[in-house]
């Protein structure tokens, strides 16, 4: 039977599979962002729809009993960078997914210039060249905190932390 805690999807379907517009739309912010597979942009998709639900349930009671949970969902979109310090519950049904997808590693090592392309960057989180702060993380689709972001370069001991490196983006390739 296996153990209950695990196997669990952590995103949601599309209710209908076979729709043009919606694939090519799909297709498009897979390759832009350097995806694996659309499940990642599923699961950037059911993160932003609990987001938008909790919010839509916090408006929907008075404010002054909801006013500590609202401060929590909105410190934490703050903190990943998502929102900005005045922003209010109706902001947070205005986020779209590319707003989500720019806070992933991935995005923000190839937005630094670590990498060449999405891809690229992907390669080098794998392999296990970045860190953030002072720990190495190896997982692409890692939220980026807003304070963190500085923070992100390559690892001491990686070759690629050379300058001189040939895989090095944009560096002595002329």
């Amino acid at each position: 039977m296996g153990y209950p805690g695990k196997n669990v999807k952590q995103y949601e379907t599309p209710n209908h599979p076979f729709q043009g517009g919606r694939i090519q739309d799909e297709h498009q912010l897979v390759d832009e962002y350097g995806l694996k597979n659309k499940e990642e942009l599923w699961s950037v998709r059911s993160e932003l729809r609990r987001y938008r639900r909790e919010a839509r349930n916090l408006l929907g009671e008075p404010e002054e009993a909801v006013a500590d949970e609202t401060e929590q969902l909105l410190g934490r979109l703050r903190r990943i960078g998502v929102l900005g310090e005045e922003s209010t519950l109706d902001d947070v049904l205005t986020l779209d997914v590319t707003d989500l997808l720019e806070r992933r590693l991935q995005t923000v090592v190839y937005r630094k210039g670590l990498a060449s392309t999405t891809d690229q960057a992907r390669q080098f989180i794998t392999h296990g060249h970045v860190k953030v702060g002072r720990r190495r993380v190896r997982v692409p689709s890692y939220t980026v905190e807003r304070d963190e972001e500085a923070t992100v370069d390559f690892d001491d001991g990686s070759p690629l932390a050379e300058e001189l490196h040939p895989e090095r983006a944009g560096e002595g390739q002329e």
